[in-house]
C-alpha cells in the first residue's frame, strides 16, 4: 500500500502556463514564497497548457519527466504553483513517490512557520486543518480499514472516519476559542470608539512595507524582514495626529494573489481590525513593477472581507529605490490627499503622513445634531448601541434631540441599514 512519503528541504517547483494567468509574475512570486519557507529549490519545471489535466493537473507525459527528475535530483517534495484538487495530488505522489503540496499548503506552511501568538497559532491551525480535512479521503487510503481484533471486530467507525471526526471536534474547538477572541477584540473596539478613539488599518501586499511604516509612525519594535508575510499577529498603538488627537493605528497580515479562503476565514478576527477601520493606509512598494496587479489583489481581498467602502489613503512607500523621487502628497480635484510619497526604512516623508491623516480623518467624524421623533425610538437605541450619542434632550412631545458624534463609515453604514434615518436626513432633520 503506497503511503505518503515525508517531506523535506529541497524541492522542485512546477508551474504550468495557462492562457488567462499573468504567468511570469506569479512564478517569480511563488519562487519568493518558497524561499521565504527556507526551502532549497532544486530545479523549476514548467510547462504550457490550454486547461489543467484532470488527471495530474499537468500532461501525463509532463508528470513522467517530473517523476524522473524527483529521482535524478533525489528531491523530497513537489511544490505546484497552483491550487490541485486531492486526487491530482494525490496521483502525482503515487507517480513521483514524492511528497506533492500546492500553492495553499506552501502558504500555510510559512504561516505556521511565523504564528508567534497564541490566536495567530489557533488561526493558521484552524486553515491547516480546514485544508486537510478535504485531502483525508484520497490522501490515506489505508484508513478505510476498519478496526478489528478482540473487542473491535464487526460494523464499526472506520479509522477515516475516526479521523475525519477528530478533525470536526478540533476545528469546532477552536472556533469556539477564537470567538472569545473575537468577543475581546470587539470589547477593545467599543472602548476605544468611546473614547473617541479612530482606528486606522496597515493594508497592503505582502512585503510592501507595512511594519517597517509601523515601526517609523510608532517607535514600535515590531518584526521586520524583506520576506513574505513577515506579520501575522496584529499590533495595535496609540498616535497622535495635530487637530484630531489620538488615533490607534493597527498593523496586519500582509495580502497575497490567490488567498487561500480558508486562511481569509482563519484570519476573520485579525481582518476585522481592518473591516472596522475609519481610515484604511493602503501601503504599496512603489519600486515593484507588479504594483498595479498588487493593488487589485489587495482590492480583492478588501472587497472579500466587506471592508472595500472604508475610505483609503494611498501610501507609496520605498521610494529610496526610485530614482529623482522626493517626497510630497498627491491631492484629488477637491484638495483631499489621496495619495503619499515615503520611504518608511528611511523615515523620509512621514510628516507628510501625519499632515494627510489629519486632513483626511478631520472629515472621517460625523458630528450635528438630530431630532427624532417619538415612534423612531428605536432609532435614538441605536445611536446609544455606537455610544455615538454626546447630549440629549428630551422634549414634551416624546421625541428627542441627540447631539451625534460617530466614525463615517459607522454613520454610513448606519444609514444604509436604516431607512427611517435617511428620511430624517432628507427632512432636514440633521444640523452639522
Amino acid at each position: 500500500m503506497f503511503e505518503r512519503h515525508k517531506g523535506g528541504e529541497k524541492a522542485l517547483l512546477v508551474h504550468v502556463f495557462l492562457p488567462q494567468d499573468n504567468d511570469i509574475e506569479d512564478l517569480n512570486e511563488f519562487e519568493v514564497l518558497v524561499s521565504s519557507a527556507h526551502i532549497e529549490i532544486l530545479d523549476i519545471i514548467t510547462t504550457s497548457r490550454k486547461a489543467p489535466s484532470a488527471k495530474y493537473f499537468i500532461g501525463e507525459g509532463k508528470a513522467t519527466e517530473i517523476a524522473a527528475l524527483v529521482k535524478e535530483h533525489d528531491a523530497a517534495v513537489i511544490l505546484v504553483n497552483h491550487s490541485l484538487t486531492p486526487t491530482q495530488e494525490r496521483n502525482l505522489e503515487k507517480l513521483c513517490e514524492c511528497k506533492v503540496v500546492d500553492r495553499t499548503g506552501v502558504i500555510l506552511d510559512i504561516f505556521a512557520q511565523r504564528a508567534r501568538t497564541h490566536e495567530g497559532k489557533l488561526q493558521v491551525e484552524l486553515a491547516q486543518l480546514q485544508y486537510i480535512s478535504t485531502r483525508l479521503v484520497r490522501g490515506w487510503t489505508h484508513l478505510e480499514r476498519q478496526k478489528g481484533g478482540i473487542g473491535l471486530r464487526g460494523p464499526g467507525e472506520t479509522q477515516l472516519e475516526t479521523d475525519r471526526r477528530l478533525i470536526r471536534h478540533r476545528i469546532q474547538l477552536i472556533l469556539s476559542r477564537l470567538d472569545k477572541v473575537a468577543k475581546q477584540r470587539e470589547q477593545n473596539r467599543q472602548s476605544r470608539i468611546k473614547a473617541d478613539l479612530s482606528t486606522i488599518s496597515l493594508v497592503g501586499y505582502t512585503n510592501a512595507g507595512k511594519s517597517t511604516l509601523f515601526n517609523a509612525m510608532t517607535d514600535a519594535d515590531v518584526y521586520t524582514a524583506n520576506q513574505l508575510f513577515a506579520t501575522l499577529d496584529p499590533t495595535l498603538r496609540r498616535i497622535a495626529v495635530d487637530d484630531v488627537g489620538d488615533v490607534v493605528i493597527a498593523d496586519t497580515v500582509g495580502f497575497i494573489r490567490h488567498l487561500p479562503h480558508n486562511l481569509v476565514a482563519a484570519f476573520k478576527a485579525t481582518l476585522l481590525e481592518t473591516k472596522e477601520a475609519a481610515l484604511l493606509l493602503h501601503v504599496i512598494d512603489a519600486s515593484d513593477p507588479n504594483q498595479f496587479d498588487n493593488i487589485q489583489a489587495v482590492n480583492e481581498v478588501l472587497f472579500e472581507i466587506e471592508a472595500h467602502e472604508i475610505p483609503t489613503l494611498l501610501v507609496m512607500n520605498k521610494i529610496d529605490l526610485l530614482e529623482e523621487k522626493v517626497p510630497s502628497i498627491d491631492r484629488d480635484e477637491n484638495g483631499v490627499p489621496i495619495r503619499v510619497w515615503l520611504s518608511a526604512q528611511n523615515k523620509v516623508g512621514l510628516d507628510l503622513l501625519l499632515t494627510a491623516l489629519k486632513e483626511r480623518l478631520a472629515k472621517q467624524i460625523q458630528t450635528g445634531e438630530l431630532h427624532i421623533p417619538a415612534y423612531l425610538s428605536r432609532l435614538r437605541s441605536r445611536f446609544y448601541q455606537l455610544k455615538a450619542v454626546e447630549q440629549e434632550i428630551i422634549n414634551e412631545d416624546g421625541s428627542f434631540n441627540l447631539n451625534i458624534r460617530l466614525p463615517l463609515i459607522e454613520w454610513n453604514r448606519l444609514c444604509k441599514q436604516e431607512s427611517d434615518l435617511l428620511y430624517l436626513i432628507n427632512e432636514h432633520s440633521l444640523v452639522k
